[in-house]
């Protein structure tokens, strides 16, 4: 069965929706002036709420994280329960072995000459994560921005790094495409925020027919 992560979650609803359609992953963004921001008071509100409910059987608790103080990053990650961080920035190896959570390592996929080139670009990312015992999170590149784009890229740069292995697929996925981009791709799991979202907020129905969208392409 594919995984799949809503992130951005901002709302202690959304959160308990999330994962009672099955998500397995839930995302919360403490990353600095980004929409979706999360105080860390914030998310001693909201985290807390999905333990509670689901109990032993929790989606994994995600923090969103850039270039940000490792001090501040461990202090949120025990403050809030977290069980990852996904890292957003420029943060080197050295840092990743800092963090007091397993890591996802967004790499943002930028279109060079040739496909192979962009290939062997994001393949030789993946495989320093992945030697770090990090999981690979694919994502559009677009300049300046930290977290999600909102954009696709190439799904095919994906399947064939998808082959050597496990890697999170995002950017721009939907209940319209998600299944299609499964098919194409093969990635470990689908993460969306803004995909479900309608005027900026999380749509508990498409969150749901995201859920659906998922499962129909596996």
């Amino acid at each position: 069965m594919m995984r799949f992560k809503i992130c951005g979650l901002r709302d202690v609803d959304s959160a308990l929706v999330a994962a009672d359609a099955g998500a397995e992953f839930l995302g919360f963004a403490f990353v600095h002036g980004v929409r979706r921001q999360l105080t860390l008071e914030q998310g001693r509100d909201i985290i807390p709420h999905v333990a509670d409910e689901f109990g032993e059987n929790r989606p994994g608790l995600v923090g969103l994280f850039a270039d940000q103080d490792i001090e501040e990053v461990n202090r949120i990650i025990e403050a809030c329960g977290l069980d990852y961080a996904q890292l957003c920035g420029s943060e080197e190896p050295d840092y990743w072995d800092r963090v007091e959570a397993k890591v996802f390592k967004q790499i943002k996929v930028k279109p060079l000459a040739s496909e192979q080139e962009t290939v062997e670009s994001v393949l030789a990312q993946v495989n320093e994560v992945v030697s770090r015992d990090g999981i690979a999170h694919l994502d559009a590149y677009k300049k300046g921005a930290f977290g999600g784009t909102g954009h696709t890229f190439d799904w095919s740069i994906a399947a064939r790094v998808a082959q050597e292995h496990d890697v999170v697929l995002a950017g721009g996925l939907s209940p319209d495409n998600v299944a299609t981009a499964i098919r194409q791709a093969d990635p470990w799991m689908v993460d969306v925020s803004s995909g479900v979202e309608t005027d900026g907020v999380k749509d508990h129905a498409k969150i749901h027919a995201f859920a659906d969208a998922v499962r129909s392409a596996t």
